[in-house]
């Protein structure tokens, strides 16, 4: 179970920290990704960190801006957003899988992932 939070308003050039929590699996042991879906888009892959933290990706847009960490005595991923904009604007969501040998070879398809968090706001005002 994933529970996201962290969305709020924020103005553009602000910053948020998302926060999605996991149960119920051996955390440590699944990789976990931040997904967005903007209004009339189709989601799309920001993020994503590999089991012990040690790979991250990200998607063009965000690199530069936003960081994914994790920490596993917490049970939780972050996503620093920094130096927002109104394109960030989105739902975004957290994701896990414990499939982590897929996701290394390519982490970016919502397919790879099996569990999926309820979603948090993101809106960045002009």
């Amino acid at each position: 179970q994933l529970q996201a939070s962290g969305g709020g308003l924020v103005q553009s050039g602000g910053s948020l920290r998302l926060s999605c929590a996991a149960s119920g699996r051996t955390f440590s042991a699944i990789a976990m990704g931040w997904f967005r879906q903007a209004p009339w888009k189709e989601r799309e892959f920001v993020a994503g960190i590999g089991s012990s933290g040690g790979r991250t990706y990200y998607t063009n847009s965000v690199k530069g801006r936003f960081t994914i960490s994790r920490d596993n005595a917490k049970n939780t991923v972050y996503l620093q957003m920094n130096s927002l904009n109104p394109q960030d604007t989105a739902v975004y969501y957290c994701a896990a899988t414990p499939r982590t040998m897929d996701w290394y070879t390519n982490p970016y398809p919502s397919g790879q992932y099996d569990y999926w968090g309820q979603g948090t706001q993101v809106t960045v005002s002009s």
